[in-house]
């Protein structure tokens, strides 16, 4: 149970980092994120049963994911709508265009090839391949981000989302870096959404409702624990983050409690990592004046 539980962090801290892109970088939260990772899912799924490879299946997932988040980022910028609503407008929209890849509200993998049987011939234990999949894909989404963020393109990126004024007046185009930002982040949601629907052997529309509440635990939950970091080890806290997240759902499992609502506990799990840090604020700040007071 503790190997599947950390395979499936790792697996779901993709989600994290792609969410990373857009919500602590641009600042700003991308609803689309509850649409393309079904989507990503419905894709590679759809991909494998037509009897494409397990890896085109899941690059495909991610290329659906971009393009959604190309279509938020041209209603965003262009369209000159609400980021949220944009969002909305396009997560909306993709339940109708997974019922049309689909052509039902889910689809199963069974008796169909997966990333998994890559490591069939190995003889590894149970779950032992779901993690070294994760342990791949997180390490090369990683490498894949540094690079982007130090080049000269990810530098503007980062920019744009620290001060987007500043950015224009040194000729950064901030609506291309949105454009961009929305694309990649949701590719990698895709991506995401591709690795668990052939781990859990199945793509459902609904897969997403409530997926944006992980991913952002995932971040929370890292940034908590670790404070301040340089941008590769908070990429490196996410994953833990995530890990640690899965562990305390299981927790959760193991304590008996309704499985039915885990959604409800997914929300206050986060809830309360969000307040941590404004408690230890108001916390060092008492005793701060407790101090001041006696002296």
């Amino acid at each position: 149970m503790l190997v599947s539980t950390i395979g499936q962090g790792l697996l779901w801290a993709v989600l994290g980092l792609g969410i990373f892109m857009t919500y602590r970088i641009l600042n700003f939260p991308d609803l689309t994120t509850e649409g393309t990772f079904p989507l990503g899912g419905a894709v590679c799924v759809t991909a494998i049963t037509s009897g494409m490879s397990p890896v085109t299946a899941t690059l495909l997932g991610t290329a659906a994911g971009m393009m959604a988040g190309l279509v938020t980022g041209l209603l965003y910028t262009k369209g000159k709508i609400p980021v949220i609503l944009s969002g909305i407008l396009v997560m909306s929209g993709l339940n109708s265009v997974m019922l049309f890849v689909m052509k039902s509200p889910n689809l199963s993998l069974l008796n169909q090839r997966k990333l998994h049987d890559v490591f069939q011939g190995l003889n590894l234990p149970a779950y032992y391949d779901t993690v070294l999949i994760g342990l791949t894909v997180v390490v090369i989404v990683i490498g894949l981000l540094i690079y982007f963020f130090n080049t000269n393109l990810g530098q503007g990126y980062i920019v744009t989302g620290d001060n987007e004024n500043m950015a224009r007046s040194i000729g950064i185009n901030t609506d291309n870096m949105k454009i961009l930002g929305l694309t990649l982040s949701n590719g990698v949601i895709g991506l995401s959404g591709a690795l668990i629907a052939q781990n859990e052997g199945y793509a459902d529309v609904s897969k997403g409702v409530g997926v944006i509440v992980i991913g952002l635990a995932s971040i929370i939950i890292g940034e908590l624990i670790f404070g301040e970091l340089t941008l590769l080890e908070r990429l490196i806290a996410i994953v833990i983050g995530s890990i640690l997240y899965q562990l305390l759902i299981l927790l959760v499992i193991k304590l008996k409690f309704d499985t039915t609502y885990l959604k409800i506990y997914s929300s206050v799990i986060l809830a309360i990592c969000l307040m941590v840090p404004e408690i230890r604020n108001r916390l060092q700040r008492h005793v701060q004046f407790g101090k001041e007071e006696h002296s």
